[in-house]
């Protein structure tokens, strides 16, 4: 196979692209359906409102180095912030954005690994499709955005060796460099990108040096762009927030000594159980198959494939403190690559009826998981539901606080209003800020956590006439009385989702009442 052109028919390039335009289009409708079906969740509150400031301050736009985050989604949000009224939604389309390209991404890298039209398509709809996908390029994270620089810096980097094209090293450096400017976890793709040296063409022994010093030179040129792109980060005071922040992630490497099946293995379990509920499962079939049949003849392209796709998971499962699905979301396209692959080696009767199977397989799977969840969230099965539906990180009823208290402001134009919201970072207050941002008369405050009084500072600011709201959470609050003894008055309430073990947490509006207090 000559691997340094791709052979252009226009009439088959044409229902090619015809076919990549419908995927692209059903990949869009399903990121933007219902978009707002799930409430702001904690970490698309603090990213959300961290734009919103930086957007007002050019001097703190590296606002996120405080925490040890990279800022690049948010400067990413701010010109959505000027177009979209609503604040949540403007965060969700920079993701939509990226998961389209990251669509266009996986059909690419699957057409110069494997030059296979329909591997190509059938990658880009596995991925277009999967739930896994779908549900983190529909939030506010900056997941999608590093799953997209991670595919692109990969095909570009493949690109360039074949070709030993310094331009292509440019753009694959310019990628790698974005996904260091959004997430720490690129480090894996710094690490593993010399693999791509694999795919440096020796055709002859006279050239095999010179091509070699060639692809060094060009994997030095990535690295170089890159690293000059991630240093743009200095200029911000608190760069060195992000190795000391990494580090309340991840544990050292002596863990690996120490106890080197705990949390491995029940970590690996939980990667298992996410990409067979919204791989879904058919995907993990199809991508052992793809794997098994395309070794024998395809054996630098299934390496740089599980490296970039098994590894990470692997690595984070031994030594990530916090595991969560969307640590390991930036893994699913090189999986979608392998899955489709099978479509190279396996194209005669009776074994592609097999992998038609599958495929039809995959198709249900995700009817299944869409119509309960676009239907009702909370009866979908999908993991972690709890965290984004039932818990203290699921922002329900904010957007509701939020209009009622701009309500009550619009009755009471001279009258100042104080709301004091459970914790100081996260879910609360930055959900709620992000809605009545620059709102005239309107002071938003954090007051901590179990509260079992009404804090000071809201009871004085009762006391001075103000309007006074106190937002919270029903778990977050150790009140032993009836709220109306501690001088609150319930404004609205609004019910989450119930977790796994049966309990159900209550979003509370409280008014603080100055004359009982």
């Amino acid at each position: 196979m000559n691997y340094m052109s791709i052979r252009w028919s226009s009439k088959k390039w044409k229902w090619t692209l015809i076919g990549l335009v419908l995927i692209l289009t059903s990949a869009l409708f399903l990121r933007l359906f219902r978009l707002n079906l799930i409430p702001v969740f904690a970490d698309e509150a603090i990213y959300v409102r961290w734009a919103q400031v930086m957007r007002v301050e050019p001097s703190l736009r590296f606002l996120p180095l405080s925490d040890g985050k990279q800022p690049l989604f948010m400067w990413g949000v701010i010109p959505f912030l000027k177009l979209i009224a609503d604040p949540l939604t403007a965060g969700r389309v920079v993701s939509i954005i990226t998961g389209l390209g990251t669509t266009v991404g996986v059909f690419v890298l699957t057409m110069t690994l494997f030059n296979s039209r329909k591997a190509s398509l059938l990658a880009s709809l596995l991925y277009a499709l999967s739930p896994f996908a779908v549900f983190f390029d529909r939030m506010a994270l900056v997941d999608s955005m590093l799953s997209f620089f991670g595919v692109w810096s990969l095909t570009f980097a493949i690109l360039a060796m074949r070709r030993t094209d310094l331009g292509l090293a440019f753009l694959s450096g310019s990628a790698l460099g974005g996904a260091l400017l959004t997430k720490s976890p690129a480090l894996f793709f710094v690490l593993f990108l010399p693999a791509s040296l694999i795919f440096i063409p020796f055709k002859t022994k006279k050239r095999r040096v010179v091509n070699l010093l060639k692809g060094f030179g060009l994997l030095g040129a990535v690295l170089i762009v890159a690293i000059v792109m991630y240093n743009i980060l200095r200029l911000g005071e608190n760069f060195h927030m992000i190795g000391i922040r990494n580090y309340d992630y991840v544990y050292p490497f002596g863990h690996l000594l120490e106890l080197p099946f705990d949390p491995f293995v029940s970590h690996v379990n939980r990667a298992l159980e996410w990409f067979e509920t919204m791989g879904p499962a058919g995907l993990l079939v199809l991508t052992t198959i793809g794997t098994v049949v395309n070794l024998p003849k395809f054996k630098k392209e299934i390496f740089i494939l599980l490296l970039w796709g098994v590894v990470p998971v692997l690595v984070q499962a031994e030594f990530a403190k916090v595991f969560t699905s969307r640590y390991i979301f930036f893994s699913l396209p090189p999986l979608v690559v392998l899955a489709a692959s099978v479509l190279k080696r396996i194209k005669k009767p009776p074994y592609v009826y097999g992998v038609y199977t599958l495929v039809v397989f995959f198709f249900i799977q995700i009817v299944l998981f869409y119509v309960p969840f676009f239907y009702d969230p909370t009866k979908a099965d999908w993991p972690e539901r709890d965290g984004y539906l039932a818990d203290w990180t699921a922002g329900t009823g904010i957007k509701n606080a939020a209009a009622l208290v701009k309500e009550k402001r619009d009755a009471n134009p001279s009258k100042q209003i104080v709301v004091g919201t459970e914790g100081y970072f996260g879910t609360l207050p930055d959900g709620l800020q992000i809605y009545l941002e620059r709102e005239p008369n309107i002071v938003v405050i954090g007051v901590g956590l179990d509260l079992k009084e009404v804090p000071k500072s809201l009871a004085e600011s009762a006391d001075a006439g103000n309007v006074t709201y106190l937002v919270a959470n029903s778990s977050r609050l150790s009140f032993i009385r009836p709220y109306e003894e501690y001088g609150l008055r319930v404004v609205a309430q609004y019910e989450k989702a119930e977790r796994e073990n049966g309990e159900q947490d209550v979003f509370y509006v409280f008014e603080v009442v100055s004359e009982t207090l």
